[in-house]
């Protein structure tokens, strides 16, 4: 996925994040605080106000190749995957006026005007819901990497000011509560995850389906292979990134939009002009009169008209609301309309061409260049998808919510557009297993209406509890949202769940095996945070174990990591006992991830006194397309010249002895010279019989995947021989 995020979602470094140094030690015995100073949500809107209607117009074509791939691209499939049989013009028509009617609920409605607005500091999805809820109301088990981010202040304030609803007071009471709602949002956020799966495999499948109408000789199996090929070579070049074909995207995407409500208009004209009294919802109801059970399994075939639709929301922090909307809006939403409208005007005279219901209406004069622009469309699509997956996947790994894979980034100047090896080829095996094992569309359609209707389900959900606990609406509008869209997707879930054994368990399965991955991951990391800071060495407790005649002070430098900065790693305490020594000059460093493309120079190393001889913080600040493969000489280079010049900077102040600033300067020299070490913690849990089942089956889940995972250490290049890692047992 092309994603760009814009200058009025993503500010600069410096505009975001001030970086507090006290150098009194004695008000504050701990490492260096980094603030993240949150832009007051009220100057969004402003900024975005203040945007000229032409760079907004900009952005809402840009969408088109990025946000709507997978919604403007389901005319392609939706009557494929429909188990239809004898059907009747009545039968169409009821048809086309439910999925105008889902288009204009869920699509208008509830994402484009509703869901829409409850972003998390401008990032959107499922997820984000979760975020938002955390930063409002005590659940206790968001990740501290994310809280680091949010203003402390404005969570305070709120808490401070407003009335908690019953239903906060709830989930702040029940661990159980707090559990399920934390799982749900993970499973929502698996899904996407299913999604860019589903997406190519039933795209490209479906537009190189095009090849039969035309070639009666070419069979199904080629068809389904040709598909395999072009997904192997899709993503075998994903490493390249997307940054060089990326300018195609909205383009291909934009001539898809207009060329196929253009067709629908001529199907319109030619085959049934007044298709348009569809819209009244009593078609809807005549439909289900008639059909009764099999009406109701149709629904799973229906469902995929607003299939993407969530991507206007996930997409959020990468564009704005006014441009998505404005896309949405004013081509999306027409085009499927009028297309989904001539589609069905041609079968209501062709009523037995509903298993190729997309291609059969296309006029011959236009075939060759609609299936190049469809077979384009699909790819564009899956692309998008797939860059998504690896998008979400980074953003878990960042916020500890998935074991660390590798992830590159392709492009210095877009933050979306990452690759990850692993993920890639899992996701390239699952995709081309999905067509060559269920090559018939409509078991895909099966597993990819489980995902819409999900998805769709897991985000009222959470926005409900959204408008309830924050948003403070008015019960009888909550209860009316509520009631319309659970009620409407919860119909849309018990249709597709019939289909669970006719290829709807592929994306449930995967969805709940990556849930409980990242629950487990999260719910580890959580543990050992807590042991963390529980257990964590301050610096008087430091003083007090220097002080004893038992340790020694050897010469040599060491860095020794830590994940904490409001204290030491309980791992410090282990060392030291253990050892009896500690290095002349110690360095703990901090390995800090911000959410922006590169820091500068002078804000990358930041160095800090803790008050104790030879004792010093160093936070290194790094953006998602900075290079940490740095030579293991050229970093201790680097911290060591900028703590000289930190030292030479207190030497110019009244606070410092000059004399025993040149003397540590010069205790900083003869250890570099008296050799360097690297020691890093690895630690385990250690899982007593008073433990509960629960962390007993969660804790060893998560030692599992921890033993299995990449370092949490970034490969700086440093030598095996100055490497040390120092083993713990944190009981549990």
């Amino acid at each position: 996925m092309d994603r760009r995020r814009q200058s009025e979602s993503r500010p600069n470094l410096s505009e975001v994040n001030v970086v507090v140094v006290d150098d009194s030690t004695a008000s504050s015995g701990r490492l260096l605080h980094l603030h993240a100073l949150s832009i007051d949500s009220a100057s969004l809107p402003n900024a975005n106000e203040q945007m000229s209607r032409w760079s907004t117009l900009v952005l809402a074509y840009k969408t088109l190749g990025v946000v709507f791939g997978g919604l403007v691209t389901s005319p392609l499939y939706v009557y494929p995957s429909m188990p239809l049989k004898s059907p009747t013009k009545e039968d169409y028509l009821g048809i086309y006026s439910i999925m105008f009617w889902t288009l204009t609920l869920i699509g208008v409605v509830k994402y484009a005007s509703i869901a829409i607005k409850a972003d998390d500091q401008g990032e959107g999805g499922t997820f984000a819901l979760y975020s938002l809820l955390c930063r409002h109301v005590n659940i206790g088990i968001l990740s501290p990497k994310r809280v680091s981010s949010n203003s402390s202040l404005s969570h305070s304030t709120q808490e401070g000011t407003e009335k908690k609803s019953r239903i906060g007071i709830f989930f702040e009471s029940s661990i159980v509560a707090r559990r399920v709602l934390l799982f749900v949002a993970i499973l929502g956020m698996c899904m996407l995850i299913g999604d860019g799966i589903l997406t190519p495999a039933i795209s490209v499948l479906s537009a190189m389906d095009g090849l039969r109408a035309p070639f009666p000789s070419v069979s199904k199996s080629l068809v389904e292979a040709l598909s395999a090929v072009v997904l192997v070579v899709l993503f075998l070049l994903q490493k390249f990134g997307t940054s060089r074909v990326s300018f195609l995207f909205s383009p291909i995407m934009a001539a898809w939009t207009l060329s196929t409500p253009l067709v629908g208009i001529y199907s319109i004209i030619h085959h049934y002009p007044s298709i348009f009294k569809a819209i009244s919802p009593h078609y809807i109801f005549h439909f289900f009169r008639r059909n009764g059970k099999e009406g109701w399994l149709l629904l799973g075939g229906t469902v995929l008209c607003i299939t993407g639709s969530e991507a206007m929301f996930a997409d959020l922090g990468h564009f704005n609301q006014r441009s998505i909307q404005i896309a949405f809006l004013f081509t999306i939403y027409p085009s499927l309309v009028l297309t989904y409208a001539g589609q069905t005007a041609y079968l209501i005279k062709n009523p037995n061409d509903h298993d190729d219901g997309f291609y059969k209406f296309i006029p011959t004069a236009v075939y060759w260049p609609i299936f190049i622009i469809a077979t384009s469309a699909a790819v564009v699509a899956s692309q998008s998808l797939i860059s998504a997956t690896f998008s979400v996947i980074k953003q878990s790994v960042v916020l500890d919510y998935f074991p660390r894979v590798k992830v590159v980034h392709t492009s210095n100047s877009k933050e979306g557009e990452v690759y990850s090896p692993e993920v890639n080829y899992i996701l390239m095996i699952l995709c081309v297993a999905v067509i060559l094992i269920f090559g018939d569309g409509k078991d895909i359609g099966n597993a990819f209406g489980v995902v819409v209707s999900l998805v769709m389900l897991i985000t009222t959900i959470l926005l409900t509890l959204v408008m309830i606990i924050i948003w403070k609406t008015p019960p009888v509008l909550v209860a009316l949202y509520f009631f319309v869209f659970f009620v409407m997707e919860g119909v849309y879930v018990s249709a597709v769940c019939t289909k669970i054994y006719e290829g709807g368990w592929i994306p449930f399965a995967i969805s709940f095996i990556l849930a409980v991955i990242m629950f487990g991951w999260f719910y580890g990391r959580q543990r050992k945070l807590e042991y963390e800071l529980t257990h964590k060495i301050t610096l008087e407790r430091l003083r007090v174990l220097l002080s004893n005649p038992g340790v020694q002070r050897v010469p040599g430098l060491c860095f020794f990591y830590t994940n904490i900065q409001d204290g030491l790693t309980p791992i410090l305490g282990h060392y030291i006992k253990n050892m009896k020594s500690l290095h002349k000059v110690t360095i703990f460093t901090t390995l800090r991830y911000l959410l922006v493309s590169k820091v500068a120079p002078h804000e990358r190393i930041i160095i800090k006194k803790l008050g104790l001889k030879g004792v010093y913080g160093c936070v290194i600040q790094y953006g998602y397309a900075d290079s940490l493969n740095l030579e293991g000489d050229d970093f201790v280079s680097q911290v060591t010249n900028s703590l000289q010049m930190h030292l030479q900077g207190c030497s110019d102040g009244l606070t410092y002895d000059p004399v025993e600033i040149q003397e540590e300067i010069f205790d900083l020299e003869q250890a570099k010279q008296a050799g360097v070490v690297h020691v890093k913690g690895k630690t385990r849990f250690h899982v007593g019989k008073n433990c509960g089942w629960f962390d007993r089956i969660m804790l060893a889940f998560y030692e599992v995947m921890h033993n299995n995972c990449r370092s949490a250490l970034p490969a700086l290049g440093v030598p095996l021989q100055q490497r040390i890692e120092v083993g713990m047992l944190y009981e549990a």
